[in-house]
């Protein structure tokens, strides 16, 4: 689809970084280019928000039908370093079938197809469901605009769509009916007034740097397996169905020598499914402290977060995360906790009409039939969501080589074509269901 292509090697050229070495220019250009996408099939405006990046909403199809959400987003990831990388992030380039460059897959890649499909549909005035599409800017720095607005506008919707994950395989669909919450948090402590040298009391003063990474690897002891304090003794087993889907899905060694990593413990490697998408887990992703000189540092900090499953709580996890440093930390050490992001777990049903439909949808689309299962990644707007009762389609187009958040992020150019004839399908198949239960 060498137009689809087109637009979108234009759409990542714009650097719309939130996370990181955020770009606030770019994020607006991204949102016009959204909005102006959009606006020739319908009603497409931007909603400004403070200190945020603009959300577009876009009105496609007919007032009287039956209310459907497409949800996006055009935020990227930071780069990171550049050196990293084959070619510049934000010149996307073309090699052995891929588009390289950040937000090729994650998610201007994965989300331009199903904007395309409702946009054309629409335009050719065969779209039967009213669209209302959620493009959003700070999906990456957690979704706080798009989980406002949605709180106030969710219940008006019979059923949402995003594209914002992985396949299973290159030919096989993923139907994502479960996503794990989030924590985030920022951790600092402090054990004297400034820097000392390391030559007159090294050996003697305490090091901000050990004491915080003897108090960090003890939480990661203790929680390698979902134990305390991330595992609540109600979180609900995986079900035989979802065992046996798991069957279905690619190795977890396979996975992750695709990705690029290794196994911490290869032992685990036999539950690769269960621990990374029915069991929460912590990951330390920034470790901030001292400098290249002969110093005892003061300070140090450190940033991680928690992935949660069903029946867990945000706010309930960083608590016992605090409760844990602290124990592990001298009474006189000063420790600084402050939340970053948090997301609820999510399940839908996937016995839903809607999902149902899906089903069909995506098989005859990829002419495969998709496998239902739960993702472990995040995606805050499930979590508004669910709470409202709207049945979700969650799915995607990328692959775990797709190395989204990485160096070299691609997308396939294939999946593009697959995204959009899987997005059509999809619009046509939930009309049916939607207009049949009127």
């Amino acid at each position: 689809m060498p137009a689809l292509l087109g637009e979108l090697l234009e759409f990542l050229r714009i650097p719309s970084v939130s996370a990181g070495r955020r770009r606030p220019d770019a994020l607006l250009e991204a949102a016009r280019w959204v909005r102006d996408y959009l606006s020739g099939a319908g009603r497409a405006e931007l909603v400004e928000v403070d200190r945020e990046a603009p959300l577009v909403v876009a009105e496609l199809g007919p007032d009287d039908a039956p209310p459907v959400l497409v949800y996006g987003h055009y935020d990227v990831q930071d780069p990171g370093d550049a050196a990293q990388w084959t070619s510049d992030p934000f010149e996307p380039a073309l090699r052995d079938g891929r588009v390289y460059a950040r937000g090729a897959a994650d998610d201007k890649g994965n989300m331009l197809p199903l904007l395309a499909a409702a946009r054309d549909l629409a335009a050719q005035g065969e779209l039967r469901l009213r669209v209302t599409a959620l493009v959003e800017g700070g999906e990456e720095t957690g979704s706080t605009a798009a989980c406002r607005w949605l709180r106030e506008r969710a219940g008006d919707f019979a059923a949402a769509i995003a594209f914002d994950t992985t396949m299973a395989d290159e030919r096989t669909p993923l139907l994502c009916v479960g996503a794990r919450g989030l924590v985030m948090l920022g951790v600092s402590v402090r054990v004297a007034e400034r820097d000392l040298h390391s030559g007159i009391y090294g050996g003697v003063a305490e090091n901000a740097i050990h004491l915080l990474a003897r108090a960090i690897d003890r939480l990661v002891e203790q929680t390698a397996d979902g134990g305390a304090p991330l595992l609540a003794d109600d979180v609900e087993p995986p079900s035989e169905l979802e065992r046996a889907a798991w069957q279905r899905l690619r190795a977890g060694q396979q996975l992750l020598a695709a990705a690029g990593g290794r196994a911490a413990d290869p032992a685990r490697l036999a539950r690769f499914w269960e621990l990374t998408t029915a069991r929460p887990s912590l990951d330390v992703h920034c470790f901030e402290a001292g400098a290249p000189r002969t110093i005892v540092p003061a300070t140090a900090s450190a940033t991680l977060s928690a992935r949660l499953v069903p029946r867990q709580r945000p706010d309930s996890v960083a608590d016992a995360i605090e409760r844990a440093l602290r124990g592990f930390l001298p009474d006189h050490v000063e420790l600084a906790v402050e939340g970053l992001a948090s997301a609820d777990p999510v399940r839908f049903d996937p016995q839903h009409p809607v999902l149902a439909a899906a089903r069909k949808a995506l098989a005859r689309a990829c002419a495969n039939p998709p496998i239902v299962a739960r993702t472990g990644g995040t995606l805050p707007v499930l979590g508004e969501l669910a709470a409202h009762r709207v049945p979700t389609v969650f799915t995607g187009f990328a692959l775990e080589e797709d190395a989204v958040h990485g160096a070299d992020e691609s997308f396939r150019v294939e999946a593009l074509e697959l995204g959009y004839r899987a997005a059509r399908e999809l619009l046509r198949e939930l009309a049916a269901t939607l207009r049949s239960g009127e």
